[in-house]
């Protein structure tokens, strides 16, 4: 298994703080008012001051006293929600036993909130949740890090050792440069720390890429006088150990998945009840009207992490010895008078929705290329495996920006390629539903590469 520490702890942390403020509702609250219009409020808001603040953003290297702040900036915002809900619902009316209720809340969720940091800690202590690590680079501000990992059993670090180029008679030495590659390919590493005096742009860039590709926590331990970019933020381990983390994506944040995924859900639903339902039928009839072979047509493609999957399309062409090898070019005499309209149309994708619903794909993402294809492309685009990190879609942003259809020379993978990536780094809800508004256009506006 890739991970020894679980992604359960924040959400479980979140759910006990609900189910405590729902109960101490329960048995305190004056009967006449508690109702589900208020528990929904108040929960809600409680999520939202939380996320904003980052209540739950406590690490294995926070410092005990920073959740005395989080707590103090947590209650004081919620206080002013709780008391606003009387003024906006209630008409400035206030009910018996709110400040007993607030301070329960308060007393309840420190003791629990400063409860789970210290037995994780003594879990960590005791081996468990940890994270493998290693350091690039053996100066200063390396060795402060390798320390605070060696000494600090209670933050869940196990160190793996160092690398450098300048050979040490140390036991945690593991090699120079090149060695550092081999060893986290063979060995389960969590996160790189890397030593920014020690490394040069080129070969920053290239650990950064196999970090992505590997799913492996890149973070940068600067000089003083380092200059800081966009994508880096910065942390400090025991208040005096300066670290940049390389910031995630937006796809690196559970909530953006389950978020994306939720709505997934909900659109493929939506079109496979509403749409498909009384149009696949009518499209059977048309279809074989027309030409032998079945309704749907499938292929494999390449999914999520590179792997293949079935992907579902009406059959819009006569069938060919040749559909799995060549995608379709212009005035291609395999495609139908009936395929080309449901090309045109983009109606021939809609079966597509299984595939989001089975989570094969995602309703807007990257378009999925054949293997054989995406072997070329891989020769041309250097970042051309960074697609596969997130689901393909059924549209996209580089679909809707007029790179669809047949590649015909390097320039037009590459352009594709270029606002795939653009789409991962830059993801939000509001994107992918402009990215749809935009599709939805498209087709009735008429697309000339829709072929």
């Amino acid at each position: 298994m890739k991970k020894r520490y679980s992604h359960f702890i924040r959400p479980l942390q979140i759910f006990v703080d609900i189910l405590i403020i729902n109960l101490i509702l329960y048995i305190i609250y004056d009967k006449d008012y508690f109702n589900l219009s208020f528990q929904i409020y108040v929960t809600f808001f409680w999520v939202v001051i939380a996320y904003y603040f980052g209540f739950y953003k406590v690490y294995r290297h926070t410092r005990f006293f920073r959740l005395f702040t989080l707590i103090g900036k947590q209650f004081s915002i919620f206080t002013l929600g709780y008391f606003a809900y009387f003024s906006i619902f209630r008409e400035g009316e206030v009910i018996n036993n709110q400040f007993i209720i607030l301070t329960y809340t308060f007393i309840a969720i420190s003791v629990v909130k400063i409860a789970w940091f210290f037995l994780l800690s003594k879990y960590r202590s005791l081996g468990n949740n940890y994270r493998n690590t290693v350091v690039l680079g053996f100066d200063k501000s390396s060795k402060k890090i390798i320390k605070l990992f060696k000494n600090k059993s209670n933050f869940g670090y196990n160190f793996l050792g160092f690398f450098s180029d300048k050979e040490y008679q140390n036991k945690d030495y593991r090699g120079g440069y090149n060695d550092f590659f081999d060893f986290c390919s063979q060995n389960i590493v969590d996160e790189i720390y890397c030593s920014l005096k020690y490394l040069n742009q080129q070969e920053l860039k290239e650990i950064n890429k196999f970090a992505t590709e590997k799913d492996i926590v890149l973070k940068l331990i600067p000089e003083t006088n380092e200059l800081y970019r966009k994508n880096q933020s910065t942390e400090f381990y025991q208040d005096t150990i300066k670290v940049l983390n390389v910031n995630k994506l937006p796809f690196d944040f559970y909530e953006n998945y389950f978020q994306k995924r939720f709505f997934d859900i909900f659109f493929s639903l939506f079109v496979i009840i509403f749409l498909l339902s009384w149009l696949t039928p009518v499209l059977w009839v048309i279809i074989k009207l027309e030409s032998k072979g079945p309704l749907i047509f499938k292929q494999k493609r390449e999914g999520l992490n590179g792997n293949e999957f079935i992907c579902y399309k009406f059959r819009s062409m006569k069938m060919s010895k040749f559909s799995e090898k060549e995608h379709t070019k212009k005035n291609d005499y395999r495609v139908t008078k009936v395929g080309a309209f449901l090309r045109k149309t983009s109606i021939d994708e809609l079966p597509q929705f299984f595939n989001v619903l089975l989570s094969h794909m995602s309703v807007v993402g990257p378009r999925p290329h054949l293997e054989s294809l995406a072997i070329e492309y891989q020769k041309d685009v250097e970042d051309y495996l960074k697609r596969h990190i997130v689901k393909p879609g059924i549209t996209g942003l580089a679909q809707v920006s007029g790179y669809r259809g047949e590649i015909k020379k390097k320039s037009d993978i590459k352009n594709r390629v270029r606002l795939d990536i653009f789409y991962i780094e830059n993801w939000s809800f509001f994107l992918d539903l402009k990215i749809i508004i935009q599709t939805v256009l498209n087709i009735f506006k008429g697309e000339e590469k829709a072929y």
